[in-house]
């Protein structure tokens, strides 16, 4: 099998981990050849190569829409792949349109979130895209792959996909080795993500300043880029946490990251399968999370964390405040995240859906 995967690879966030892991995942099968072409010369394409895969770099920077559809097309023509598997909007068109002419060419894209709500004329844009690239996606493409259940509902209710053209497989990590845990004088709340309104990192401040009031030992942490920051920043100084909080910004070293924390928290006001949250967990760290998205289908309340019905930061605050003072049920949370990974949300298992998934489309009249 040849499979080609094309994605932006702007960012190094959750779906251009899910992307490499899918790709390092399939370097292990001997029947089957991988090639990506990446708009983007980042982080992503460099772990990519460095696992030996080949890789076209097109950058959506310097050259034209048609410049690239005319360069992948070509790459199209002489790998000639079964499989074209893409990732994003733009991704999404590229993809079909280098596919005409093709008819034993397979399409299949991921969905790896839904549309954030944005305001004014960017809500307008973002929700005329998000209509056509939902459009092409359930009328010309042989497969979407919704990344939870609850996405899956969401689509066919929503945006007119027919349930047999969707397949839900779950975000999946390489496990870390296990940490032990090590008692320290203060503890260590934190989170990551882009920081973009529908990450909800107002609310994690408002916690923070509840936690604060009621123990002054714990101390959160926040890692990533975005246009928030400064808000974020200015939310802090005004509530009087800049030796409580911090905003690390970027991080590439995120085994690190983790390995400081003792709670994951996130406040998003939608979410996909988070690949964050599962790194987290497979730290061995317990997670507090509000009830949307996909969460239900990773954390079991009460077993790995909390999941809360609200977005009441003084609720949030007292659920940190029961972890940070019952070391024995942190403990236990702990165990049973990182064992929730192992189970449910290993890239084998994420790999082995995708690969099931190409076969079965492969073997399908055109």
């Amino acid at each position: 099998m040849n499979v080609l995967h094309l994605a932006s690879g702007d960012l190094w966030a959750g779906g251009e981990v899910v992307v490499y892991q899918i790709i390092k995942g399939f370097r292990r099968l001997d029947n089957c050849t991988i090639t990506a072409v990446f708009l983007n010369d980042g982080q992503l394409a460099r772990e990519v190569q460095a696992l030996g895969v080949k890789v076209f770099i097109v950058d959506e920077e310097t050259n034209s829409f048609f410049f690239i559809l005319k360069t992948l097309r070509r790459i199209v023509r002489n790998i000639s792949p079964d499989v074209i598997h893409s990732h994003r909007y733009k991704e999404n068109l590229l993809s079909y349109l280098s596919a005409k002419g093709y008819r034993d060419i397979k399409l299949i894209s991921t969905q790896h979130g839904l549309p954030e709500k944005l305001e004014g004329c960017q809500s307008f844009k973002s929700r005329m895209i998000s209509s056509l690239n939902f459009k092409l996606l359930s009328r010309c493409f042989h497969s979407t792959v919704a990344v939870s259940e609850e996405m899956k509902d969401s689509m066919v209710a929503n945006h007119g996909f027919d349930p047999e053209k969707i397949t839900v497989i779950h975000n999946g990590i390489s496990m870390p080795a296990c940490i032990p845990y090590l008692q320290k004088e203060r503890t260590v709340i934190g989170s990551a993500g882009r920081l973009f309104p529908v990450k909800g990192f107002d609310l994690l401040v408002d916690i923070a300043a509840r936690v604060n009031k009621k123990n002054d030992t714990v101390d959160f942490i926040l890692a990533g880029e975005g246009p928030m920051k400064q808000k974020l920043a200015e939310k802090i100084d005004r509530l009087g946490l800049k030796k409580q909080f911090t905003l690390l910004g970027h991080v590439n070293d995120m085994a690190s990251f983790y390995k400081e924390l003792d709670i994951y928290i996130n406040c998003s006001l939608h979410e996909g399968i988070p690949m964050s949250v599962l790194e987290a967990m497979s730290y061995g760290l317990p997670v507090i999370a509000p009830k949307v998205g996909g969460f239900p289908e990773i954390v079991i309340d009460g077993k790995q964390g909390f999941l809360l019905d609200d977005r009441d930061p003084e609720v949030f605050a007292d659920k940190c405040i029961v972890l940070c003072h019952d070391a024995v049920l942190r403990a236990k949370m702990s165990s049973a995240a990182r064992q929730r990974v192992v189970q449910s949300f290993s890239s084998e298992a994420m790999c082995d859906g995708y690969f099931s998934l190409y076969k079965k489309i492969s073997n399908a009249r055109a």
